[in-house]
């Protein structure tokens, strides 16, 4: 009878020790995710704050620090949409779109076929080469814009996409090059070779066995150009002088009057809508956008 009240004794113990340890492990949790909860609202609130304040007049928007309207109007995206130009909003987002489609297509080739060729093959020169593209990565924008102006103008190419256009087609941005070469590094060159044994050429290779298997970091590639593109101001203001070739970004300028009856809204109102595309475009593409990343820094 002492044996089995002691072994009672001791289930009942070990049963309430678990108990706690439930209770520590859950305690721990709730905390865990609303620390989290906490952090990621304040780190979103400026985004909530604009997209509530879009709705909102001038008096609220500078009288409440919340983002919930009071009186909520759509007037700031009617007014912002017609903007004070003969041309509407539309525009502007047409435009932007002729800058980034052939930007973004012309980088993802142009960086694949050009990470291809480090990664694979042996040349002279070759170390002296990639560690001259990896130095470009050195220099700020700023110091090569003035050398480009010059250039372009000598071409007759101002007060058009080209300048915007051109870079891109031949591996202008060297970190993208640097992120596929390192992705390259960490895939096994296997299946390449045997498919120069079949006798497939250098380009058939690139084209059906690399470019498949490049394709998380090429997304990568994409999104980051769409999103640096889409906010890109400088670019646009350099090369371009006709209001009728804007992207978003300027057109946003355009929207803001110095005048004390401007309507804040406005420009609050076409910055969501700004803000839109590449916020959907990255959700839609978040799963390859991290594996591109993740992989390109592991080398095998």
């Amino acid at each position: 009878m002492l044996d089995d009240s002691a072994a009672l004794d001791a289930d009942a113990e070990a049963a309430r020790h678990l108990a706690l340890q439930e209770r520590r492990r859950r305690l721990s949790m709730i905390l865990r995710y609303a620390v989290l909860t906490a952090v990621g609202f304040l780190m979103l609130y400026p985004l909530l704050w604009l997209i509530g304040a879009s709705f909102k007049n001038n008096a609220e928007i500078f009288s409440s620090p919340g983002f919930i309207p009071k009186d909520p109007t759509l007037s700031g995206y009617v007014k912002g949409w017609e903007t004070s130009t003969p041309y509407s909003f539309g525009r502007f987002f047409w435009n932007t779109f002729l800058i980034i489609a052939p930007k973004v297509v012309f980088t993802v080739i142009s960086c694949a076929a050009v990470a291809y060729g480090f990664a694979r093959f042996q040349f002279p020169g070759k170390r002296i080469l990639f560690a001259s593209l990896i130095a470009t990565l050195l220099l700020p924008n700023v110091v090569t814009r003035i050398p480009q102006y010059l250039l372009f103008s000598e071409m007759g190419w101002l007060d058009s996409y080209l300048p915007l256009w051109v870079p891109s087609a031949f591996a202008g941005d060297a970190f993208f090059v640097f992120m596929l070469v390192q992705f390259l590094r960490s895939i096994p060159p296997d299946m390449e070779e045997a498919a120069r044994v079949d006798g497939a050429k250098s380009w058939q290779v690139l084209l059906f066995i690399v470019a498949p298997m490049l394709t998380p970091a090429l997304i990568s590639v994409a999104l980051f150009q769409f999103m640096w593109t889409m906010n890109d101001f400088l670019g646009p203001l350099i090369y371009l002088s006709s209001v009728e070739k804007f992207p978003v970004s300027l057109a946003l300028k355009l929207s803001i009057d110095t005048s004390e009856a401007f309507d804040w809204n406005r420009i609050l109102a076409m910055s969501v809508l700004a803000l839109a595309p590449s916020l959907v475009v990255f959700f839609m593409a978040q799963k390859y956008f991290i594996e591109g990343i993740s992989a390109g820094g592991v080398k095998g």
